[in-house]
């Protein structure tokens, strides 16, 4: 039986044009767009946060997502650990996020060279709700923003 290779082509290249259902779904950093213009464009390296603010909201999608390489890659090298990459493939599976709130955010535009965004995060570990209050340093690093850290 001969293999058609022109259908199988013609199936994959439908398959990139036809949106999935997380692209079209609202993105969780609860911006109110749709995940695939909002932090997927990120998270796939075709844009870069203008804002500390986007920055924040990308890095909870990548939490929600699990895209560790995302998370490591977004973190300032000067407070980035040597085993970040590995911690957060052992834990990134326990919590279930749920809801982003942000609470503030003073500078970090897109002028800025730093910028902090407070919010809090719920999640659940094993069925039980916490939430992460959190106030995040945002801080350049050769042109693009990066996570510094939480003691803003």
């Amino acid at each position: 039986m001969a293999h058609n290779t022109n259908g199988v082509k013609q199936m994959e290249q439908n398959k990139e044009r036809i949106p999935t259902e997380r692209e079209i779904s609202l993105c969780p950093c609860k911006s109110q767009l749709n995940y695939g213009i909002c932090c997927r464009p990120f998270h796939f390296g075709k844009e870069k946060p203008k804002t500390a603010e986007q920055l924040m909201r990308s890095r909870y999608s990548a939490y929600f997502f699990r895209r560790v390489d995302y998370l490591v890659e977004t973190t300032h090298p000067d407070t980035r650990e040597a085993g970040l990459r590995e911690e957060l493939q052992k834990s990134i599976y326990q919590a279930n996020w749920s809801f982003l709130t942000i609470l503030g955010k003073t500078r970090g535009g897109e002028g800025d060279k730093t910028g902090k965004v407070e919010f809090v995060a719920e999640y659940y570990i094993n069925g039980e709700p916490f939430e992460l209050h959190e106030c995040s340093r945002f801080k350049r690093f050769k042109g693009d923003w990066k996570y510094l850290d939480d003691k803003g």
